[in-house]
């Protein structure tokens, strides 16, 4: 006759051993390179901005934002078709001045991180 408790007990370390490898796969993305790169200056009338992560991003949900004095003056849309670990956006060049490219990644399983890479606009 089986014991009911070895059974149970089995069926929650074999649900365990199913579900560990995605728990320890939940981790926010982290930012491997950009363009513009931090501290470049750009100038001309269009530019692409590129954040590339270590992992797949959201595109829908992620954010890219162009910020001057610690407002928004620029709302950037991601290419939803772009690289799964790319956020894409194109867009006219803001006046010249200092800025930063904000980016909100938001990774596969929901995890958030966020930065700025500060870019100058030439005269």
């Amino acid at each position: 006759m089986t014991d009911r408790r070895n059974v149970g007990g089995s069926a929650i370390l074999a649900l365990a051993l199913l579900l560990a490898p995605h728990m320890t796969d939940a981790r926010a993305v982290n930012m491997v390179e950009s363009k513009p790169q931090a501290e470049t200056t750009i100038d001309g009338d269009h530019a692409e901005y590129v954040v590339r992560f270590d992992g797949p991003v959201n595109h829908y949900a992620s954010r890219l934002e162009i910020v001057q004095d610690g407002r928004v003056v620029r709302t950037l849309r991601p290419l939803q078709n772009a690289a799964v670990d790319v956020l894409f956006a194109a867009a006219p060049v803001p006046a010249p001045g200092s800025y930063h490219l904000r980016w909100t990644a938001i990774s596969g399983d929901g995890q958030q991180s966020s930065g700025e890479i500060p870019f100058t606009v030439r005269q």
